[in-house]
Formats: structure tokens, sequence, C-alpha cells
């Protein structure tokens, strides 16, 4: 299963039964529990609930972000209409995501539906991890990472049942829980520059108002109290380090959710836990320049794509003689600017013939050419990457 390409979410739906998907969690808090050591709720998946590998292919932070974000809703809805049909699930998931437009222009209006309700959601489920992933951040809300996206299945769990005043359930439950993170980043004793823009932009944005310590949790289910203790220990934990100031706000916030202490211990250390294990920064919040996300975004899309279509591209690269010498002299000296012409236009021409790789294709698409001719290495006979690896070790 490719979850980036069409069709992938009627795969997933078939090739592993309602037992494993559904039937197999006792109630929404375990899989709850479940989906939080993926990584889900911390804002960086680095698997699926599923104790089985669900695909051939080295998945992506995003891709096992779209498997557990739909998987969610998935059990979500048969937690709720157990007897229902999967056809049911998919249109009722469509229904909720497109009762949430605000009526403002986004990706609904984009999108370009098919015939087909399964492959409108993987569009749909793709436009709301791009949005929750923008590049221009410019207020609270678009700093905040992947974490956001289990608001979508509160959200969702609420619309089954009661459909009317969604969007305002909506802004009330990501208003606390921004605020509390500011609160949480407020809290700590050294505050990095971000730290102060992030507190910065809450206290200056029209949406928030402000919120008093002391503020009661009334009304809020399970799944919500936990969410927002997760998302405050997740705002706190970015340096690695609880100090004495940050642990007495996560001590009194999980007094007023109504927690014990065992609860918030148990909480954190499966945070340390998690980062821990997987040797990587989580974080809350997303800060980085423009150009620099892009081409880090850009360079990790387009070492993908190769990797994916390696086979059919080093058969395309064979059959292009020229071109298979040029890259080949390009890991060991600078192109004239004619030869880079060619490079440009040959390459093109085997995208062409490649599905995967027509995004090069678009406008601004040879704007990645250079990352790929910086990769293309990887596929070519040792004998063209020789020298290269002789100037690495020097």
């Amino acid at each position: 299963m490719n979850p980036s390409s069409s069709g992938w979410i009627h795969k997933f739906i078939n090739d592993f039964p309602k037992k494993l998907l559904i039937d197999n969690y006792a109630s929404p808090n375990v899989f709850y529990e479940q989906l939080k050591n993926t990584g889900f709720i911390y804002g960086v998946s680095v698997s699926t609930v599923l104790n089985e590998p669900i695909s051939d292919l080295n998945l992506t932070k995003e891709e096992y972000t779209k498997v557990n974000l739909f998987h969610a809703l998935w059990f979500t809805f048969f937690s709720e209409n157990p007897k229902k049909s999967h056809e049911d699930a998919i249109e009722t998931i469509v229904s909720f995501y497109k009762s949430i437009e605000r009526g403002k222009r986004s990706f609904f209006q984009k999108l370009g539906f098919s015939t087909s309700p399964s492959e409108n959601l993987e569009k749909i489920i793709s436009a709301r991890l791009q949005e929750s992933n923008n590049l221009l951040k410019t207020d609270a809300t678009s700093l905040l990472t992947y974490a956001l996206l289990y608001v979508d299945v509160l959200a969702f769990s609420y619309y089954l049942t009661e459909p009317e005043g969604l969007k305002s359930y909506m802004d009330g439950l990501e208003t606390v829980l921004i605020e509390n993170s500011a609160l949480a980043l407020q809290s700590k004793k050294e505050k990095n520059k971000y730290d102060h823009l992030v507190i910065d932009l809450v206290s200056a944005s029209s949406e928030f108002y402000d919120v008093q310590p002391k503020r009661q949790f009334t009304g809020l289910s399970l799944l919500e109290r936990q969410f927002i203790l997760d998302i405050c220990c997740l705002a706190v934990w970015d340096d690695k380090i609880l100090d004495d100031s940050e642990l007495e706000f996560l001590t009194a916030l999980n007094s007023r959710l109504n927690f014990s202490e065992a609860h918030l211990t148990q909480n954190i250390e499966t945070l340390i836990h998690f980062s821990t294990t997987n040797a990587q920064k989580i974080k809350l919040f997303e800060y980085a320049h423009p150009v620099a996300q892009f081409y880090k975004q850009s360079s990790k899309m387009v070492k993908l794509l190769i990797l994916r279509n390696k086979r059919r591209l080093l058969t395309e690269l064979n059959e292009s003689g020229e071109l298979l010498v040029l890259l080949g002299q390009s890991t060991t000296r600078d192109l004239s600017g004619e030869e880079k012409i060619k490079v440009k236009e040959q390459l093109l021409d085997i995208f062409k013939t490649v599905p995967s790789l027509t995004i090069f294709m678009l406008p601004g698409g040879a704007l990645l050419l250079p990352l790929f001719v910086k990769l293309i290495p990887k596929l070519l006979p040792s004998a063209f990457q020789e020298n290269r690896v002789e100037d690495e070790k020097k």
C-alpha cells in the first residue's frame, strides 16, 4: 500500500479486517493510547496503530500521519455506528470535512473531486495535512505541527452526535488548546525567542482572550481532557528538560483536569520514552525560514521519488547515453551552461515517461531539478561514483 498514490484507503480497509481496525480496541481511550504510541498525538507519526506492517515501502512521517488520521476517524465512526457500512463511513467523513469549511477559499474548492468517495477522502486528507504544515506560518494556529490534527477526530466524534454547533465546538477546543499551550510556555524559566513569539502571537490575536491559570474545564470528555494534558506536556518538552516551574504548571493543570498525580507521571514518562526511543526532536510548534523549510521538504520528496522509481529511472537513464555520461561527469566537475541545458531537457523528457515524476513538469517543477541531479548519483553505476566517494573521504 502506498499512501501517496490513489486508492490507498480502499486497499487499507480491504487488506485489514474489521477485527484489526476496530474490534481490537476495547474503548476510544484504549485506541487513543495506541495512537499516542505511534507519535500521532505528538505530531510525529513513526508507525501505525496496527502491530503489523501496512506496506513494503519505507513510509514517510506524512504518510504514516495520513493513515493514522484516517484510522482514527474510521474507528470513531464505527464505535458510534457498529452496524453501518464502509460506504456510510466514507460518505460521513467526507460530509464532516465539508461541514467544517469556514467560508474562505480553501483546498476544497481546488481538489477536483472524482466519482469515487474514497479517492475524494484521500484528497481531503492530503490537503488537510498540507494545510497543517503550511510553510507560511504567520499566526499561533499555523505554527502548530501535526499534533493538532487530533482535533479533527474529537470534532468528528462531536459531529456524529451533535452536527449542529460544530464550528463553535472546534473553535472553542482549539482556543483552549492554544491558550493552555501558551501558558505552558510561560511557565518555562528559560524561554527562547520562539517561545516568546508564540506567547506574543496568542496574546495579540483577536481570536483569543486572556486566560487565568485557574480556569475550570467543565463539560469536557475524558479524551478532550487527556489531549489538553498531552499537548501541554509537549509544549514544555521541546528542550527535553522539565524544570520545577514547568512541573508545577503541569501539576496544577493535571489537578484542574481531574486526573491523579500518577496519571500525570505516566503521561510524562510516555512522552519521554517516545522522544528517547525515536531519537528525534518532537515539538508542538514548528519554526523555520520558509525558504529553508521549502528546500528541506523538497529534498525529502525528491529523494523519496528517486528511491521509489529507482528501477524505472535506471532503465531510462541507461537508454539515454549522453545524459548518463553528463550526469556521471557532474559528480567530478561542473557542467558547462550548454551541458546543463541538455541535462535539463533530457531529464524532463524522461520524467514524462514516469508518472510519479510528472511533478517536475508542473510550473516551477524545474526548480527541483538541481536537487534531483544532486541525488541521482545513487542510481548511477559505481564507476561514475568512485571519485565522488574519494572526495568525501578526504
